[in-house]
């Protein structure tokens, strides 16, 4: 039996990896497998445990760390996100591919320990539609929006190690565009 691939979609907040990852999930619901992480911060509104995010305690996240249950994680705005590393291995060794969807800090910690995954970075058309995008959730306030942008500077200069990049300009075309790169990888 054939392992699956680990495949991360990254880049900065707001670019749309959740938006891309939404589409790809609707398309064929019983093939990738996606990676539900999990966050310290509180839910946005219409997000739900287990689904959006896992939402557990700071005591909690840091006895996942302590057992090496993270295969990633990083803090991210004042709160801490991670990949569960049980279910992405167990999903692997089944032959099914891993769909992780995390900033450009998780992506190299991944790299680091799994270097076959297959790292797509996705871009927004610009870093003024990137800061639209952010104030226009309105789900924080300026300071947040402020350090998210600040990091989006620092993780739209690591394009470069990324194995693919796509620019979010349609969603739709995006979320083909990964699909195709996803499919590809199942070749080489």
């Amino acid at each position: 039996m054939r392992r699956g691939t680990l495949i991360v979609l990254a880049g900065p907040s707001g670019v749309g990896k959740g938006s891309v990852v939404e589409r790809l999930r609707s398309r064929d619901p019983g093939g990738l497998a996606y990676s539900v992480s999990v966050t310290t911060r509180p839910p946005r509104p219409g997000e739900v445990d287990g689904t959006d995010y896992r939402f557990v305690t700071d005591a909690v996240f840091d006895e996942m760390i302590a057992s090496e249950d993270l295969l990633e994680w990083a803090e991210i705005v004042g709160h801490r996100s991670g990949t569960p590393a049980r279910f992405v291995e167990e999903t692997l060794s089944a032959g099914r591919d891993v769909l992780l969807e995390l900033d450009v800090k998780g992506a190299q910690q991944v790299k680091a320990k799994v270097p076959e995954a297959r790292l797509i970075f996705l871009l927004p058309p610009s870093f003024e539609e990137l800061e639209q995008r952010l104030r226009g959730r309105g789900t924080e306030d300026t300071d947040a929006v402020e350090r998210r942008l600040a990091t989006a500077r620092w993780e739209l200069q690591q394009e470069g190690w990324f194995d693919d990049r796509v620019v979010n300009d349609d969603l739709q075309r995006a979320a083909d565009e990964v699909a195709a790169i996803i499919d590809a990888s199942h070749t080489r």
